[in-house]
């Protein structure tokens, strides 16, 4: 296996499935604050694949001694992000789900990230409004990218509703390690979708800041893959995804 450096420019649009369930979304992450009196200078020693930042110059990058490339070779695989945008209903979840199951068969070492999820623990301090959404897709952009780093199959599914966060995921990332997945699906379609009645409930003026009713869904500019989820099927859609993921190995 040799670890893939250049990403392919070619862009995939397709067309596809109607049964899901809706999705929220979620994000948090702890910073570790380190105290060294000693030395106050800023360093910039990163790891190959995470890029960081810090306000602080008390805090250093500690540098290891096994590298990004050393982790793929063992693992025999490339790290990657592959992050499922779309309003709630489209079939992120739904697909992700299947994708994972599937990549694990073919003995690929690969994760899930959930917008419904991580809000039970790492971003359940978090909102809806726009502050706290953009939040929630910073933090979960770090976990990303640190699991690719790990030579992990990262598989995020976050409505993300904001172009500038789904870029910043991608920078993250790293652009040769990062395939967005739009996961089309108009709102009508979802909310028929949608068996919790969340659609119904932000009509109705129950849930403030829903995505497609009362808060935007910017569509993606820059994705990847597009997938029509009312022309294909799940297995279709899945198919395609699996085959995408398959050229970045």
């Amino acid at each position: 296996m040799n670890v893939k450096m250049n990403k392919k420019e070619s862009k995939t649009s397709l067309e596809g499935f109607k049964e899901d369930a809706p999705e929220p979304q979620g994000i948090t992450e702890d910073k570790e604050q380190v105290d060294n009196d000693s030395n106050e200078q800023t360093v910039n020693r990163q790891p190959s694949t995470v890029n960081s930042t810090t306000s602080s110059k008390n805090i250093m990058w500690h540098e290891g001694k096994v590298t990004y490339e050393d982790r793929c070779k063992n693992l025999t695989q490339n790290g990657v992000v592959v992050w499922f945008t779309g309003l709630s209903g489209s079939g992120k979840s739904t697909i992700a789900v299947e994708v994972e199951k599937e990549l694990l068969k073919q003995g690929k070492a690969v994760y899930r990230l959930d917008g419904d999820n991580v809000r039970h623990g790492l971003n359940s301090d978090l909102g809806f409004a726009k502050e706290d959404r953009d939040e929630n897709i910073r933090r979960i952009a770090e976990v990303a990218a640190l699991f690719k780093d790990a030579g992990l199959i990262t598989l995020a599914s976050f409505i993300s509703p904001f172009q500038e966060m789904r870029d910043f995921a991608r920078e993250r990332a790293g652009e040769d390690s990062f395939i967005e997945i739009y996961v089309k699906a108009d709102v009508p379609t979802c909310a028929e979708r949608d068996p919790k009645g969340l659609y119904q409930k932000a009509k109705q003026g129950e849930i403030d800041d829903f995505t497609g009713v009362s808060s935007p869904y910017e569509t993606p500019e820059t994705s990847d893959v597009i997938i029509d989820t009312d022309k294909l099927s799940i297995g279709e859609s899945v198919q395609k995804i699996l085959e995408v993921i398959a050229n970045e190995q």
